[in-house]
């Protein structure tokens, strides 16, 4: 059953499965920067599985013009010895159940277009492409 991120331990110890995605990540930053982002609405959910966290997804739930309150997912992945086993699933479900607990009008997320495993993912558990994203970089980061 995934579980809200809150103390500093529950977040740090989703770290390893989170830095598979996001692999730019640095272990040293990652509690002070989950916590910078978490003022700016985004929460951590995970699964544990043997006490070993093995799925992570960061979401935030805000509103804009278009689609009034919706809730997004910034982020979301299994651990990859850990595939296949339902608990990608899981987090999408009880993401949807927050979704529609806060009464949000859309629940949504990006996936790079590279990701042809995960568009598939995402399509059987009920998600549609709604619109293309466009992106610029602006710095080296």
């Amino acid at each position: 059953m995934p579980k809200q991120a809150t103390t500093d331990i529950e977040i740090e110890n989703c770290f390893d499965v989170m830095s598979e995605l996001r692999t730019q990540l640095k272990k040293d930053t990652f509690l002070s920067t989950v916590r910078q982002m978490e003022t700016e609405g985004y929460k951590l959910a995970f699964i544990e599985d043997g006490g070993k966290v093995v799925a992570v997804a960061g979401y935030r739930i805000y509103s804009n013009l278009f689609m009034g309150k919706h809730l997004y997912v910034d982020d979301l992945v299994t651990s990859e010895n850990a595939r296949s086993k339902g608990y990608g699933e899981q987090l999408i479900q009880w993401l949807r159940n927050v979704a529609k607990e806060e009464s949000c009008n859309f629940y949504h997320l990006d996936s790079g277009t590279h990701r042809g495993a995960a568009h598939k993912f995402y399509f059987k558990q009920g998600f549609t492409i709604a619109s293309y994203h466009f992106s610029e970089q602006l710095n080296d980061k």
